[in-house]
This record gives structure tokens, sequence and C-alpha cells, in this order.
């Protein structure tokens, strides 16, 4: 039998984004760390030491007692340390705190999704277009509940107002809604008095929110002196009884993606469920992973991690959204947060205002960038017409300003070679 050959009981599963881009780049000779490739399309920051940043673990000790398996919602200590960082960031004088009993560990960020989703029943659940490329195959395989989508305009900001929430919930039936904050890819960011507003709708029509917090320190709007973090865990009243069910882990902001150490962090009935679904769907995570976690949990850690993230990307954001900007890429919205360039190519001359056709072309220049339309999730490809996204790109700024820089250069060649007129 050949190896094309498909086997009948499998279908053919879909990769996200960023797995099909470097699956394409792989057959050009992509290998990762090379240093000839510029990956524009990768998903996590740069991980090496950053100024001003606590120093990089280099090695993990396995206490004998680490060999068998951790518990499916995680090691007790390492929960009480997310929950006390939590109080500490977020909760300070509130009467209601979270614990141990309020988080619950998984082995990366997708897992701690799809825990989530197992989880939930017959119900209409709201996502917004654009969003994170991997809910789409998230939100089709499991049949309970139904995915309705929420177009967000690129005319109005993205904006999505706590108004527009409570006409949706209403008008659409829903009882959950899925989101990224800050949102990948297009930056923008939910934050103070409004995301306390998206709270208290949800805890008005009990419609849970389930927030993607994973670029929540990669916040570029804060005032000067303050802690550059947001979470909607600032804005519950109640840690057992508000409809809000938050992810975050060590994977873009403590800047260890290959930890795999994630969590989920919400009311006690819903951590009970999550961990439930985690015993069929993975078994848990790495138990001396887990344990190695908690020195980066300590708040001053904490901090003076989230400062260095912020002095370095802050500048590479900076610099990276005003170059793409003098080559003819545009943005509807500078991003408010995350490590992402949301790019409108519509300017550019063809064929580089198609963003699969860019993402080719810059392959030729050993440049990886996703084309936009894997950010219009899309269950089952129910929509069949074309992408709404078909004219962006996602670039990323969480490589080195020096690939960064790279990177740039090739991508003037590659515009100014299409431009009729130009001088070579």
């Amino acid at each position: 039998m050949s190896d094309s050959v498909p086997l009948h009981a499998f279908r053919t599963v879909p990769r996200t984004g960023v797995i099909f881009v470097t699956a394409e780049a792989t057959r050009r000779g992509y290998r990762p760390g090379d240093p000839e490739w510029c990956n524009l399309g990768q998903g996590q920051p740069e991980t090496g030491d950053l100024p001003g940043a606590p120093s990089r673990v280099h090695s993990v000790t396995v206490d004998m007692a680490d060999q068998e398996y951790a518990p499916v919602a995680g090691l007790w200590e390492v929960r009480e340390a997310i929950a006390g960082l939590y109080n500490r960031l977020y909760r300070k004088g509130m009467s209601s705190q979270y614990s141990a009993e309020n988080v619950c560990l998984s082995g990366g960020g997708r897992a701690a999704l799809t825990r989530a989703a197992a989880s939930l029943g017959s119900v209409n659940l709201g996502h917004f277009l654009p969003d994170y490329t991997a809910y789409e195959e998230l939100l089709d395989v499991f049949k309970a509940f139904t995915a309705i989508p929420i177009l967000l305009e690129g005319e109005r900001g993205y904006a999505f107002t706590h108004d527009d929430l409570r006409r949706e919930i209403q008008g659409r039936g829903l009882s959950a809604l899925l989101f990224s904050n800050p949102c990948n890819p297009t930056g923008k960011l939910v934050q103070g008095e409004e995301l306390a507003r998206w709270v208290g709708v949800a805890r008005e029509l009990e419609c849970s929110l389930l927030i993607d917090e994973f670029y929540s320190h990669y916040i570029w709007t804060g005032r000067p002196g303050v802690l550059p973090v947001e979470s909607a865990a600032r804005y519950v009243e109640d840690v057992n009884r508000d409809p809000v069910i938050l992810f975050d882990g060590l994977t873009k902001n403590w800047r260890y993606p290959g930890w795999r150490m994630t969590w989920t962090v919400g009311p006690k009935q819903v951590i009970d469920t999550v961990a439930s679904a985690g015993s069929f769907l993975d078994g848990g995570g790495s138990r001396p992973l887990q344990r190695a976690a908690i020195p980066l949990l300590q708040e001053d850690a904490v901090v003076a991690e989230t400062r260095a993230i912020h002095h370095t990307f802050r500048e590479k954001r900076d610099r990276f959204h005003s170059r793409l900007e003098r080559l003819g890429i545009r943005t509807d919205r500078a991003p408010d947060g995350t490590f992402y360039v949301w790019g409108n190519l519509s300017g550019l001359p063809a064929p580089l205002n198609d963003g699969m056709a860019f993402f080719r072309a810059a392959l030729e220049h050993q440049v990886i960038t996703v084309p936009g339309e894997f950010f219009d999730v899309n269950p089952g490809k129910r929509r069949a017409r074309a992408s709404r996204f078909r004219n962006y790109v996602r670039l990323s700024f969480g490589p080195s300003w020096e690939t960064l820089d790279k990177a740039l250069l090739r991508l003037e060649s590659l515009v100014l070679k299409h431009t009729p007129g130009a001088m070579p």
C-alpha cells in the first residue's frame, strides 16, 4: 500500500496556521534555529536572556517522587502558588480570593482550552472573527455546543463594547464566549473599566467568559510606572460565582513555551469539571516541570520578567510597526498588546496584496509569515465564501531584533521588486 493512501477510518485533519506555514517552509529547507531564515510566523517570544529579567532556567532537578504521574489537576503547591499570584497582582483588598481549588494545571494552552471545550454543554458559544487559528478545530471537534461567529470590523478598529456584548448574548442566546485578550492576531485589548463592564454583563446574564490571557503581560497601552499586565481576574466579584474562566501559562508571559505548563483559573465547580475532562483527554502535565515552576511564580520574579518583556518588546513593537507601515503594510489599529502586527496588504501591488500569495513570495526570500485567512475561524468550513481576511497577514515580532531587521530588509526588497516603476 502506498504511504499516500488514506485509511478509511481517519479524516484529514487540517493544520493550524503556524503548523501549516512551518510545514511549507520546511519543504523549502527551513529548520528551527537556522540563521538564514526569518520566522515571522512564530507564535512564541524569544526565549533567551533579556536586560533586567531574572536568570533563565538552565536545568531542572527531578525528585524521586516526580517519577510518578502528577494529579490531573496539577500539584497542589503549584496551584496554590498560582492562586496566590493572581490574588497579589489583581485582587488585593478584595474579600473573595482565589485558592488552589480555583486552579487546574495542564500540559499546554491547547490542552487547557480542549478540556474547557469538552466540558461545555449543549449551548451557543460565541467566538470572534478574527481570532486565534487553533480555535477552529477546537470548535468543530466537540459537537455538544454550537459555535456562533461574531464579526469584528477593521474599519472600527475591531471595537466591541459591553453594549455589543449584551446585544450578542441576548440576541444569539449565548451561554459562553471564547476570545483572546489581547487578541491574537489583531492586538486589540479590552481593559480597565470596559473589561469590568464585560465581566458585569457576563455576571448579570449568566454568560461564561472563556478568556485566553496568554498575552496578558504584553501590554503596550498602560500608564508609566504601572505594571503592564491586565486580567479579568481584577474585576471578578466572587471567584466561585462569577462566570469568568481564564487561561494562561509559562508559554508566552514567562517565555518558556517548551515547558508546556499552563493553567485554568475559575470557579471551583468549573475547575472540577475541566480536571475530570483532563482525566480522559490528556491525563495531566509534567510533574517535574510543575514543581520547577514554583520559583517562577513568585511576585518579584514575575514583576521583573514582565518589566523586562515590556522594555524589550515595546521597542521592537514600535520599530517593527513603523517599518511595516513605510513598506505599505498598514494596520487597522496599532496593536495594544501581543507580539504580532495584523498587517493589511491591500495597498501593496499584486500579487502581494493577497495574504497567501504574500506568504508564498516571502518564503522565496526565507521569511515566514501567516496568511490572514487562517484567523477567519470557521468550524467545519460551513461558511463557503472567500475569507474576509484574505488581504491580511500576521507578522510576529517575537524573534530577536536582529532577525526582525533582516526580515524587513528582505520584505522591502520583495515589495520593491513588485512595484511598477520602482528603482531596482
